[in-house]
């Protein structure tokens, strides 16, 4: 965004330092604060160390890891500088309110202070604020710099502004910002994630099949298929295509899915030593002879390898749709321009009229 050159950055764990090298790729002026121990060096060598998946994703013009300032343990009067704040402190409300207190004094009244908390509100740490209604959620899926998805969760006074500045803010540094309407505990992504995980520890902790087996019912079926299109679309095209697709499919499948249903609440997975204790030897089992580092390098070589290609077909999109319109302007008034399959063909009703094919 032009009217965004600097970005203050609050806490340096995982999160914050993911945030600060995704900024710092855009072309963002960083500053950073953190009052831990040792957070200043933990800072630097975790943004090194995230730079070179960012730099295959592809940095913009001018970017430099180099281009932040660690400032301390507090923004203080630096505060001033700053035309966006992303807080990443601890998830505790006691913490996030002395805080969020800080920043509304510090920074001017019309920058946003969006907060990464990953479950808490921010109706609960406003109380001390003098300008609420720039403060939002900006919650991220972990890491920042590799995820797209930023789940922008507004309180009930926050403006309209800043919810659109955000969401603006987030798009400009290739994000995919999504807008929760309503405060509810964990907003919506960790909320998907504990209802499939509360069903797969259920059904691993009651002997029905191995952990090794659940994640490849996951990796081999839903997690592709909902990674290129997510439920909704892909419950529409299960039932043969469009919103009469998708209610076919609840029409036909829904009676005996609310049967499953039922089945799984009976099942719900109870927190109890016992429980954790079978979930743990099957995890162990499947890690046996594995390295998590060697793990953990290829699920994000893949993941930059999927983000990249559904980056290339998004541009490739917004190609099509920007050469319509230009060819648009050049179709005397007569003409028609339509987009399909790549071509020019004459409309065949009319011959006075050219349709353009992509």
């Amino acid at each position: 965004m032009s009217s965004i050159k600097t970005v203050g950055v609050v806490g340096t764990g995982l999160i914050g330092a993911s945030w600060t090298a995704l900024f710092l790729a855009h072309g963002y002026r960083v500053l950073v604060a953190d009052p831990g121990e040792g957070a200043e060096k933990k800072l630097k060598a975790n943004v090194q160390s995230f730079w070179p998946t960012l730099e295959e994703l592809g940095l913009a013009e001018g970017a430099s890891i180099d281009n932040y300032e660690f400032v301390g343990s507090s923004l203080g009067k630096r505060s001033a500088e700053v035309d966006f704040v992303q807080e990443s402190a601890p998830e505790r409300p006691d913490i996030k309110s002395k805080l969020l207190a800080e920043l509304d004094n510090g920074t001017r009244s019309d920058v946003v202070i969006a907060s990464s908390s990953s479950g808490i509100p921010s109706s609960q740490f406003i109380d001390q604020c003098q300008h609420p209604e720039r403060v939002l959620i900006g919650h991220p899926f972990n890491p920042p710099h590799l995820m797209p998805l930023v789940e922008i969760v507004p309180h009930p006074k926050t403006s309209q502004t800043a919810i659109e500045t955000a969401r603006t803010f987030y798009a400009s540094i290739a994000r995919r910002p999504i807008v929760v309407k309503q405060e509810i505990p964990g907003f919506v992504a960790n909320r998907l994630q504990a209802a499939l995980l509360n069903e797969a520890y259920s059904l691993v902790s009651r002997g029905i099949l191995s952990a090794e087996d659940l994640d490849a019912a996951v990796t081999t079926s839903l997690g592709p298929r909902w990674a290129t299109v997510g439920p909704f679309m892909a419950t529409a095209m299960g039932g043969g295509g469009g919103s009469n697709g998708f209610r076919h499919l609840l029409e036909h499948l829904g009676p005996a899915a609310q049967k499953w249903v039922d089945d799984m609440r009976e099942h719900a997975f109870e927190l109890t030593t016992e429980n954790i204790d079978s979930l743990t030897r099957s995890v162990d089992k499947e890690l046996q002879g594995k390295d998590l580092k060697e793990l953990e390098a290829e699920r994000d070589a893949k993941l930059v390898e999927l983000f990249k290609r559904k980056g290339k077909q998004q541009r490739m999109r917004q190609d099509r749709i920007r050469l319509g319109t230009q060819m648009c302007s050049l179709v005397r008034p007569s003409g028609a321009v339509f987009l399909g399959r790549s071509g020019w063909v004459q409309d065949q009703n009319d011959s006075s009229k050219v349709v353009l094919l992509l």
